[in-house]
């Protein structure tokens, strides 16, 4: 007789490998390209970026075979393509920078910056045995996720560049705390959500065919709407109240499936914007950029539409192929190698250069989603979800306020601009993913036959029972047929079942 035998798909790791190769041509390509195009021969400190970047994929793909086998493999291979292209653009515009008088060095920070988030990423891997431990210390995170949002204000550490209140400088290591609060704050909506999901799902009115959340449930939600209001107002920093609310808001909705809480939640913080706009003058200014950024008056003020402008005008050169590695102006925009990265690349890659690197953010995206989808526990489907949505989230907001499509903010692309806060705490990130992409992957442990042993030690479990509470009366419905377990047993089937 034939028979079929359940196939078990394999953890992948072999294709990872693969892939890595080609991921780490990818990053050593483009600075040799760079070098060619800017200088006319291969930069000689190649071979120590390819070292580091082939040593970073070596060392996570050995971890990985070691203590999450069944991880997902192409995660690891995209973050190291995109980190590679984003070095390759930093070492561009060192050159120029260098060539025209200006410090360079920008890169070599972004390699070592790279070598500390890869170090991180290996750190979580080995400690983080079980992503389900991070739900023991909501409110831990919660409050420290808090405290490093707001402690740009602090009078001593706290440092305003460029008009937004966003750094601190600690011992001389300035760096931005809402990198690291966004992965604390993730994981506090997760354990918060799942542990109040029947209250925020189940209960409230129905209005319209809508079901409306209690009175009593709005708590959390103001609270979080009045914190990303006090980013947004003080901190004067558009995309990080919106990448916070939008963080809360998606978590709510995966957990509840509630489109009210969409709505509420786009209402709220539509109602924010509008009064900062017509309370203060630096968000009215940041609309004011976004509405007339052609205006002369706009352009030429301080902290005008300048650099948004050049930055237009710089992917609008690049065209659809663009003008090649080392061979457009991406120089000329402020900030070309960190919050204008995006436009720097599309001015030399062209729009499909740039689609290229949208659709590897895609893919690492679905894989987050897929990850979050197949793990068997709320708290991780919560968790490697809203991380998910961290990644699409930032990159929408800085490919939207690039392009002119909604006002400009401060937030760096993940992976590919420079700051060490931003590469260290998405490397963070993606190792959690692996973590929970490794137990959505995992084969389910087989159940063992029910033999004759384990039906003995329940009903030894029930006479213990009974024996405890002398007394008790097992009514047995008339009519009932009794069907005994074994020949000779007292303890018919039915007791079993009560």
């Amino acid at each position: 007789m034939a028979t079929v035998a359940a196939a078990r798909p394999g953890a992948g790791r072999g294709s990872e490998l693969v892939l890595l190769a080609v991921a780490v041509a990818i990053g050593v390509g483009g600075l040799a390209l760079v070098g060619l195009g800017v200088e006319g021969e291969i930069p000689g400190d190649l071979p120590v970026y390819a070292a580091v970047l082939a040593g970073v994929s070596v060392a996570l793909h050995l971890v990985l075979r070691w203590r999450a086998p069944h991880a997902d493999p192409v995660m690891v291979p995209i973050v190291v393509a995109l980190t590679g292209l984003g070095l390759a653009m930093i070492y561009r515009l060192d050159l120029a920078a260098v060539a025209r008088g200006r410090a360079g060095g920008a890169a070599d920070r972004q390699l070592l910056w790279t070598l500390v988030g890869a170090a991180a990423a290996i750190a979580v891997i080995v400690l983080l045995t079980d992503h389900r431990l991070l739900r023991r210390l909501p409110y831990l995170a919660g409050g420290a996720g808090l405290l490093l949002l707001l402690s740009p204000l602090l009078p001593v550490i706290g440092q305003r560049i460029n008009g937004a209140q966003l750094w601190v400088n600690v011992a001389g290591v300035q760096f931005q705390p809402a990198e690291p609060a966004k992965i604390l704050l993730a994981i506090f909506f997760a354990a918060y959500l799942v542990t109040h999901r029947d209250s925020l799902t189940l209960a409230g009115p129905k209005v319209l065919g809508m079901q409306l959340p209690r009175i009593a449930d709005f708590g959390p939600l103001l609270i979080v709407w009045a914190a990303s209001i006090v980013v947004l107002v003080v901190q004067r920093d558009l995309g990080t109240s919106l990448l916070f609310f939008g963080l809360f808001v998606a978590m709510l909705y995966v957990s509840t499936e509630r489109v009210s809480w969409i709505l509420i939640g786009l209402g709220l913080f539509a109602v924010g914007v509008i009064l900062a706009v017509n309370t203060f003058g630096h968000v009215a200014a940041r609309f004011d950029i976004w509405l007339h950024a052609l205006d002369p008056d706009v352009y030429f003020a301080p902290y005008g539409s300048g650099q948004l402008v050049d930055g237009l005008f710089g992917l609008a050169a690049g065209g659809l192929l663009g003008t090649g590695w080392g061979q457009g102006h991406p120089y000329l925009v402020p900030y070309a190698n960190s919050d204008f990265i995006i436009a720097s690349l599309g001015e030399e890659l062209g729009l499909t250069g740039l689609m290229a690197i949208l659709l590897m953010y895609l893919i690492l995206i679905q894989r987050g989603l897929r990850a979050s989808i197949g793990v068997r526990d709320g708290f991780g489907k919560l968790l490697g979800s809203g991380f998910a949505f961290v990644i699409a989230f930032q990159c929408f907001i800085i490919v939207g306020g690039v392009t002119r499509l909604i006002p400009l903010t401060g937030l760096t692309t993940p992976f590919l601009a420079a700051g060490g806060s931003s590469l260290v705490s998405n490397w963070i990130i993606v190792a959690i993913l692996l973590r929970i992409s490794d137990a959505a992957r995992s084969p389910a442990p087989e159940a063992g036959p029910l033999g004759n042993e384990t039906v003995a030690i329940a009903i030894d479990a029930l006479r213990t029972d009974d024996a405890a509470r002398p007394g008790r009366e097992r009514p047995v419905t008339p009519g009932t047929p009794v069907t005994p377990v074994a020949p000779g047993d007292e303890y018919p089937t039915q007791e079993l079942r009560r």
